[in-house]
């Protein structure tokens, strides 16, 4: 009877550490990198209402931003790598 139930828990012990990789897969790899509204001659980071069709900013792709600042990242969506676990180093996906 030990045997059996030894049996069954290394079993569930595959199943959820199997479960747990296929979720850090998907939720790792994801084809839309972070973007942000920024001025394209200053940098400076904006309201995302400044990046709609009236407004004077454009997405920034990937990168981080530091005193309202963009940095590390792209205006080109195609150049940014989102990469991650499991993901194609062709821009993700």
């Amino acid at each position: 009877m030990a045997a059996v139930k030894q049996r069954r828990l290394r079993s569930s012990t595959v199943v959820l550490g199997g479960m747990g990789i296929l979720a850090l897969t998907v939720t790792s790899c994801s084809s839309e990198p972070d973007r942000r509204c920024a001025d394209r001659n200053t940098y400076e980071e904006l309201s995302k209402s400044d990046c709609d069709s009236t407004g004077s900013g454009s997405y920034y792709y990937g990168g981080k931003s530091s005193n309202g600042r963009v940095y590390d990242g792209s205006f080109d969506k195609s150049a940014v790598d989102r990469g991650g676990f499991g993901c194609s180093g062709t821009g993700g996906g």
